[in-house]
């Protein structure tokens, strides 16, 4: 399997896992809606076993918002007072709602704060330690440098024994030679 199909089996799974927890979470407002209980993001994300920022994302906000309407208009002892661009009446159970999201969101992005850091230490202490991709590269060609120089040294030292030898061999020849021809020599002059 390439690199790309894998990139796209893992999209399409990613996609139909967020497709399936946005059915589950409409299905869950319909659901709570049905039985009267009072539709929050946080009694839907609770329901419904997802994350409440899903509760709130679009797409599914507006259903929570148009379920809370309906539970509204069925019960006129709820505060009709809105703030201004929300649109939705405000009770008691309204706000400790969201203050509970929002107590909620702000321990989940400390969470998440502090895994980020702890990532953070951890690449910035690697690293310090690890050498520089940039330094090993230029170390290895150094390395590479210095063995071709040695290879060439070597191979001159292999000529030159080689040579050497060859030399040896004729002076060895030549001392047989002036050996063998020494007792003629003298036995020349002593005549």
């Amino acid at each position: 399997m390439t690199t790309a199909s894998r990139a796209q089996a893992m999209l399409a799974a990613r996609a139909k896992a967020s497709h399936d927890k946005r059915q589950r979470v409409l299905a869950t407002v319909q659901a709570l809606e049905a039985a009267g209980t009072p539709v929050t993001a946080t009694a839907v994300a609770a329901a419904a076993g997802v994350s409440t920022w899903l509760a709130y994302a679009d797409g599914v906000r507006e259903h929570v918002q148009a379920a809370r309407r309906r539970q509204a208009d069925r019960e006129p002892d709820l505060s009709t007072a809105a703030p201004p661009g929300r649109g939705e009446p405000v009770t008691q159970a309204s706000l400790r709602t969201d203050l509970a999201v929002a107590r909620d969101e702000i321990r989940r992005l400390r969470a998440e704060r502090d895994k980020l850091r702890a990532r953070l230490r951890l690449q910035l202490g690697a690293e310090i330690e690890g050498p520089d991709r940039a330094e090993l590269i230029a170390r290895v060609a150094n390395l590479e440098a210095a063995s071709r120089q040695l290879a060439a040294e070597r191979d001159a030292r292999a000529a030159e024994a080689s040579h050497a030898q060859r030399r040896i061999r004729e002076l060895e020849d030549e001392l047989t030679a002036a050996r063998e021809g020494l007792p003629r020599v003298i036995r020349q002059t002593n005549r």
